[in-house]
């Protein structure tokens, strides 16, 4: 196992690299509260399966940091996607599969649509696509799912984030994964990624910028205009679901099929939470191995 800086435009990123040498690669991009340690459970079936893997702290967690003071620390989607594809540049993969959970399943659908000549396979935990537009339909229970975003479009919500994130952080796991008893040193460890000192803004840009109450950054606009204009995704794509997830609802993940022109599956696991990859991660791994094996020409 590697633990190297890769070097972007905008990031130094921490990434730890394991796995056979000559392997397909596949990048994990962990979601919100997590970092790259809810990796774990998976990379050892990967490995054995022949897989190369990266997994990267996302711009904000942990040891990934801004490389100047001035460069807004921006929580857009498509920035986490474009922190990725330059990433995989620098680290030479011309092509590559990806796994994301939450935001990083966000970020995979995005890069999906902005470089499918470059991405193998997709598999994107708790998640479906189509859900980031701000007037997106959405059922009173999926509101009532996303009460923490509302919090953090006010002060009193910024404030906690800034002031009482440990707090705030343990609360939403426990809240989110409702049939699984958190290891308390798993959390811990992963807790000290919200310590970044990005953190806080990074969080705050990004759940504020979805709706509408935050500036986007110019920078990107060319790469939201084009989710926007074609969002169809023709990538080979897995989407794995839990199916008790109080966060993002199964329902928000059903009946995507007319966005995907590729491969598409979706599965939903009875008894998971919004943390697949945590708690049920052998019935992920016979999921995602297969399919990426499928996939990687």
């Amino acid at each position: 196992m590697q633990d190297i800086t890769i070097t972007t435009s905008q990031l130094d990123i921490a990434c730890r690299i394991s796995g056979p040498e000559d392997g397909f690669p596949v990048i994990l991009l962990h979601g919100w509260p997590d970092d790259a340690l809810t990796w774990n459970r998976l990379l050892p079936d990967l490995h054995a399966a022949g897989f190369r893997t990266y997994v990267p702290w996302l711009r904000g967690c942990g040891p990934t940091r801004f490389r100047e003071a001035e460069i807004l620390r921006n929580g857009q989607l498509v920035a986490l996607a474009q922190d990725m594809l330059e990433m995989a540049e620098v680290a030479g993969l011309s092509r590559f599969s990806v796994i994301g959970h939450d935001w990083g399943a966000r970020t995979a659908y995005i890069a999906s649509v902005l470089a499918p000549d470059r991405i193998a396979g997709c598999v994107a935990l708790s998640v479906g696509w189509g859900t980031n537009d701000a007037a997106q339909v959405m059922s009173y229970r999926q509101m009532q799912n996303y009460w923490y975003h509302w919090l953090m479009g006010l002060d009193r919500g910024a404030g906690l984030i800034r002031n009482d994130r440990q707090h705030f952080m343990r609360y939403i796991w426990s809240i989110w994964n409702p049939a699984w008893k958190i290891p308390e040193d798993e959390f811990a460890a992963t807790a000290q990624a919200f310590e970044n000192p990005d953190w806080a803004d990074i969080t705050l840009h990004s759940y504020r910028v979805r709706w509408g109450l935050a500036e986007r950054s110019p920078a990107f606009e060319e790469f939201e205009k084009r989710v926007v204009i074609d969002p169809v995704i023709h990538v080979p794509t897995l989407v794995v679901h839990g199916g008790d997830d109080p966060c993002n609802d199964p329902e928000t993940s059903a009946a995507k099929d007319h966005l995907f022109t590729g491969h598409y599956e979706r599965h939903v696991l009875p008894g998971t939470g919004h943390f697949p990859q945590r708690q049920s991660a052998v019935a992920v791994t016979e999921l995602a191995v297969p399919f990426l094996s499928r996939n990687t020409s």
